[in-house]
Order: C-alpha cells, then structure tokens, then sequence
C-alpha cells in the first residue's frame, strides 16, 4: 500500500512545477470556500470584464486608443446598468408582487381541481391521497408566509449589500478593464519564472472563460427575449417575469430548464386550463428550449465547454453546494479548470520526455 502511494506521489508530484500549481489550486480553493460572498463584487465585476473585453478589443482592432476603447464599452454598460434598474427590474418587482397577491387565488383554485380528480379517475387518485397533497400545498404555501415574512425584515440588510454591488462592481469593472495588463504583469510577477504548466492552463482558461461567459450572457439574451416575444403574443400573465427566469435558467445546464418549466406550465394552466392555448403555449416553449440546447448552445460554445454532460451536473451540484450561485454560475469554467489541469499536469513519464 505505502509503496502505490510512493509510488503515485512520485509520478505526480516529483515535479517543482507540479506542487507550484497544487499551492495555488488549494489557495484559490480555499479563498473561495472561506471569503468568496465577501468576495462576490469582486467575481461579479471579473465575469462583467470578460464579457466587456471582446468589445474593447474590437475597437481597438479598429484603430481606436486603449482609453477610448474602455470609456466608449463602459459607458455603454453603465447605459444598460441604469436602463435594467429603472426599468426591467421595477416592472418585474411589480409582476412578483402582482403573482404573491394572486396565489392564494390560484392555490384554492388547484385545490378545488384536485378534489375533483378522483370523480373523474376514479382508478388512479382516491379522496385520501388528493386530501394528503392538499394537505402538503397548504403547508407549502404557510412555509412561503413565513419566508416571506422573514424576507421583508431582512430588506434592509439586502439594500445595503445592493448599495455596495451597485457602486463597487462598476469601479472595479472599470479598472480591470482599464489596468489589464498592469494587474496581470503584477500577478506574473509573483509567479515562479518557470511557469510552463501554469501558463498552458492559464492560457487555455483565458479562451475558455471568456468565451463561456460571452456566449452565456448572449445565450440569457436571446432565449429571454424570444421568450418573452412569445409569452407576449399569447397573452401570457407575468411575460416579463417568466421571460427573466427562463433567460437566466440557461446559467443552470439542464436542471435550470427543467425547474423553469414548472411555473410557465402552471401559469398557463390557471390562466387557460387544459385547452388549445395552453397546448400551443407548451409546444412553443419546449421548441424553444430544443433550438436553445440543439443549436444555440453549439453556436456559441462550439468546442470551447468540451465536458460531458454527467461532469456538468456534478459540478453544478458540487459548487453550487459549496458555494451558492457563484458556484453554480462557475460550475463549468470550473470543472473546465479541472480539466485543463489534469491535462497539463507534469508527470515522470512526460519529465522524462
């Protein structure tokens, strides 16, 4: 047994460059187990940096100054911060106001369409088992008063913690931006001068992320909108607010998609019951979502998310677990991160080589 560990240790980590990058996948890990909500302004502006530097590069390609480059792309995003606040974002505020008035509504309505149930199918739901789901909504719906109520207390504390993302995150978007390079030759710096493995993982997660968040944020866009076109054409109550968790269910690979659908359904369904709306509603939305999986997803992304789709889901539970949103957002440049490790990682036989 001790001479398989000696023997495992000897081929991974005889390497000085392998314990190098060993060091800074703990560090990092451990940085974002232990400060990563203190440092979420901190991601948030990483993620909207990447997203902002393709266009910076674009205009620069195009002859434009670094400096005018980056006011020109951050004061268009400042633009869309300002239209999303005070626009999108009162008008969705009022849809979930309008949809917590309307539930109890709703939910008398569903319970008065189970009781029913067992009249017409007889052989497959008893009276007992529809009062037991009825009994389970009714608390469901006493668990939701009461996290409701625990959300209005903590409604200060939540103002605050958007105060600070409101004025930090456009600050520092602005300066990563603007110190790329000075902050990157900062952090070459304190790199060890024989970095061959550090910079093949470095330099291939640079494309990968980049790309991965670029194309999630055009991904969000454009199944939002079509989205809500569509729940807008058919009349659909709340189409703002449903078109918003249907955009952003793609951060979630296949489990976004699939809890999104619960609330569209059930909307369509107490608005128009089991008929020929309801039907077209159904169809189009899962036609969207084939087109968003079969065909958007691989114009975007192409080859740069190579992963299967059992690692995605693991990942997506395992720093989603760990780490909340961030971690559910980051599950796939992180389990790429993995990857590109394993890949790159020094071994005797390569040594040797």
């Amino acid at each position: 047994m001790l001479d398989t560990i000696k023997g495992w240790l000897h081929r991974y980590l005889s390497d000085s460059e392998a314990l190098v990058l060993l060091l800074l996948l703990v560090a990092g890990f451990a940085i974002i187990l232990t400060m990563g909500n203190m440092l979420a302004p901190v991601f948030a502006a990483l993620v909207l940096a990447f997203l902002m530097q393709g266009m910076v590069n674009c205009l620069q390609n195009r002859g434009l100054g670094h400096n005018w480059s980056v006011t020109l792309v951050f004061v268009l995003f400042v633009t869309v911060l300002v239209v999303a606040l005070f626009l999108l974002v009162p008008l969705v505020w009022q849809q979930v106001s309008s949809l917590l008035n309307e539930l109890p509504q709703m939910v008398t309505h569903g319970q008065a369409w189970l009781r029913e149930l067992p009249e017409h199918f007889p052989a497959f739901i008893s009276e007992s088992e529809t009062a037991a789901v009825t009994e389970s909504i009714n608390g469901l719906i006493a668990g939701l008063g009461q996290w409701a109520l625990s959300f209005s207390l903590a409604n200060l504390t939540n103002v605050m913690a958007l105060l600070v993302y409101l004025i930090l995150v456009p600050i520092l978007v602005l300066f990563f931006l603007k110190d790329k390079d000075l902050l990157l030759d900062w952090i070459g710096s304190q790199l060890p001068k024989r970095r061959r493995v550090i910079n093949q993982v470095a330099n291939e997660m640079n494309s990968q992320i980049a790309n991965y968040i670029r194309g999630k944020a055009t991904e969000i866009v454009i199944v939002g909108g079509v989205s809500f076109v569509l729940f807008a054409l058919m009349g659909l109550n709340y189409a703002v607010l449903l078109a918003t968790l249907v955009g952003f269910s793609v951060v979630i690979p296949y489990i976004g998609a699939t809890v999104v659908t619960i609330p569209v359904a059930l909307i369509g369904l107490f608005q128009w019951g089991f008929g020929q709306q309801f039907t077209i509603l159904m169809i189009a939305y899962l036609f969207i979502q084939a087109l968003d999986g079969n065909v958007l997803v691989p114009l975007l992304f192409s080859e740069a998310v190579n992963l299967h789709p059992v690692a995605i889901i693991i990942a997506v539970l395992v720093f989603g677990g760990f780490w909340g949103f961030w971690g559910v957002f980051f599950a796939i440049p992180l389990a790429t991160l993995l990857k590109a490790v394993m890949n790159a990682w020094p071994r005797v036989q390569d040594v040797d080589a």
